[in-house]
């Protein structure tokens, strides 16, 4: 008779390389239009940095829904709700991929959030889950990757596709790609009943985590700082450097690519050195980006720059999921989604206030502007593990 420990064994990595393909899918279709902004503003009679607004609108939006639908949905079997909301995603794609004017846009756009909400509430601790107990850093690891890859494949090969056939065949594109991972999970991931999803009763245990808040205040210091910059770097090497499309798809892909290595690192440094391994993260968010107007002025320092941008924000987002998981293990889902939703307010702040510095003060300056709210997230995060206590347990294998 199999345990459930050998099942993991044997069966466990199909179903986290799965959810790692579902992250590919995901986390393209949330950044591609960064990618995308020139043609959409184009084909809609709009200014690019008018268009970036709707990752402000996405990102809110996220946000606002995680939390009330990771309740809703807290006791639904996950296999069955990752499918339920795939099919979300394919249709508000569809809805995307003709959208006539930018109003249709923004609508199937808000669909696309809500499946975005409750994927990214359930399927960090879903890996975690799935992977054999002394493998749980691996599978974040994996997840990761499917991220990474969005920036190296999914996004400059979106961008590429917008480029001969038109934005909107991205997104029926993205919309075929989904299907598949559809088939994949229902294929590859066994009957999953809710565990540890935690309630609203939860919250409060979650509220008096003072390390937790302190790291939560970090997530929405360093997004912020990250999207100010990152959500205009089309529009920014143009100006900065006038650097051809097809340098432009480089510089993405270059940025995505680090996340490879990134992944690599977090399985190494960060279980023996968790504290060390977030404050060098943030601090090297914060160094990239307050030198990112310097550094553009050449190719070969802006590749240099991106590749360690790309791996700095992979490296921090890895760290904070893990940290998450690890101070809240009784309402793993609950507390995720509390992060996803703060981390997207911090896309669509960072958006908002990137779009503000380029109108008010020139698109040059969105990279000096974020570095120094990234300043004060390092700052924040020195004192949440100066202020930690031991009780808090110990780090993902």
């Amino acid at each position: 008779m199999s345990t459930p420990d050998s099942f993991a064994a044997k069966h466990s990595w199909w179903g986290v390389l799965a959810l790692a393909l579902a992250a590919f899918v995901f986390n393209t279709t949330e950044f591609v239009p960064v990618a995308l902004l020139s043609a959409i503003g184009e084909s809609l009679a709009m200014q690019p940095t008018d268009v970036g607004v709707m990752l402000t609108v996405y990102a809110w939006a996220v946000a606002l829904v995680s939390l009330p639908l990771t309740i809703l949905t807290r006791h639904v079997e996950r296999r069955k709700l990752l499918s339920a909301v795939l099919l979300l995603f394919v249709a508000c794609h569809i809805v995307t991929g003709v959208a006539w004017n930018f109003a249709v846009l923004v609508i199937g756009r808000l669909g696309i959030a809500c499946a975005h909400a409750i994927f990214w509430s359930i399927s960090v601790s879903l890996v975690v889950r799935l992977a054999p107990a002394d493998k749980k850093s691996r599978a974040l690891g994996l997840l990761a990757t499917g991220t990474s890859l969005a920036m190296v494949a999914g996004i400059p090969v979106g961008r590429m596709i917008g480029e001969a056939l038109g934005w909107r065949m991205t997104f029926q594109v993205i919309a075929v790609a989904a299907v598949v991972v559809l088939l994949l999970l229902r294929f590859t991931l066994p009957v999953l009943p809710s565990e540890q999803a935690g309630s609203l009763r939860s919250l409060p245990v979650l509220l008096r985590n003072p390390t937790l808040m302190c790291l939560y205040l970090v997530t929405v210091l360093v997004v912020s700082a990250h999207f100010t910059a990152y959500t205009y770097i089309e529009p920014f090497i143009q100006h900065v450097n006038h650097a051809s499309g097809s340098r432009i798809t480089f510089i993405l892909t270059l940025f995505g690519a680090a996340g490879i290595p990134a992944a690599i690192c977090f399985n190494r440094l960060y279980p023996q050195q968790p504290e060390r391994f977030m404050r060098g993260a943030v601090m090297s968010i914060a160094a990239c980006l307050l030198i990112l107007f310097p550094c553009s002025l050449s190719i070969v320092t802006l590749s240099v720059h991106s590749f360690l941008w790309g791996g700095a924000i992979i490296c921090f987002g890895l760290g904070m999921q893990a940290w998450v998981l690890r101070l809240a293990p009784n309402a793993t889902d609950l507390a995720v989604s509390i992060f996803s939703g703060l981390y997207n307010v911090a896309i669509g702040a960072g958006a908002l206030f990137g779009n503000h510095i380029a109108k008010d003060y020139g698109i040059p300056w969105i990279g000096t502007f974020g570095g120094m709210i990234a300043g004060l997230a390092a700052a924040a995060c020195w004192f949440a593990f100066r202020a930690r206590k031991p009780r808090d347990g110990v780090a993902l294998e």
